[in-house]
């Protein structure tokens, strides 16, 4: 599958927050390197089908961001992502299952594999309001996965996770990288310097660099603090 993004435009008013981006994608890890208002949210916000381009186009193989076959392929985890604190993360999972339209008795059998895909069956009845953060996280990434989605969009999935669930976290992604488009966005070198074949870095709304990282010349959050310069 080719996931491509062809000179992408969002502007607001005045302000142009992605401006004529464009690049391929296919199974793997990308990661989306930038600071804090560099435009990777708005650009992964209209790769989910959210926000809609001032201009250019987005498609999975043929298939524009618009439709409904495009949303079937997607799993996205925004950096916002709303839970019911009440809801145990087993109730969670199988009430978002519904919302996806997945059948009752699939739906019980997919919370079920991705809890203990994300390493929390031993706490799945347990109410999430009691969760770490990266426990929470971890539930983000399940009901990002229920419809078994070829590509996966995920906005600062690690914010707010300490160094171990970091590793955890990396290591669940690098896994699902190997039969998914994996789009990752951060600010922090670190978390995908081990797990990323392909870099995208992004500044003021502008693509700076992009390539495997095989590419890079040296150390990477050194390639990419030069490119901030």
């Amino acid at each position: 599958m080719k996931l491509s993004v062809d000179r992408i435009t969002k502007q607001y008013k005045n302000k142009i927050a992605v401006d004529r981006i464009s690049f391929d994608l296919t199974e793997g890890v990308t990661g989306l390197l930038g600071a804090n208002g560099a435009g990777k949210t708005t650009l992964m916000r209209m790769m989910s089908g959210i926000l809609t381009p001032t201009s250019g186009e987005i498609s999975a193989d043929g298939i524009p961001v618009q439709a409904e076959n495009y949303r079937a392929l997607l799993g996205y985890l925004p950096q916002d992502f709303g839970y019911y604190p009440e809801f145990t993360a087993k109730e969670f999972l199988e009430y978002f299952a519904a919302l996806k339209g997945i059948e009752r008795k699939r739906a019980k059998e997919k919370t079920k594999e991705l809890l203990e895909l994300v390493g929390l069956s031993d706490v799945a009845g347990k109410k999430i309001k009691t969760y770490s953060g990266g426990m929470k996280q971890r539930v983000g990434i399940a009901q990002a996965l229920l419809n078994d989605p070829k590509i996966l969009i995920l906005d600062e999935p690690t914010a707010g996770l300490d160094p171990k669930e970091r590793v955890r976290f990396r290591s669940l992604i690098e896994e699902l990288g190997k039969d998914s488009i994996v789009l990752l966005s951060t600010h922090i070198v670190s978390d995908i310097e081990h797990i990323a074949d392909r870099i995208i870095m992004m500044k003021d709304g502008a693509l700076v660099w992009q390539g495997r990282q095989s590419d890079v010349e040296g150390d990477l959050e050194e390639f990419y603090l030069k490119r901030y310069e």
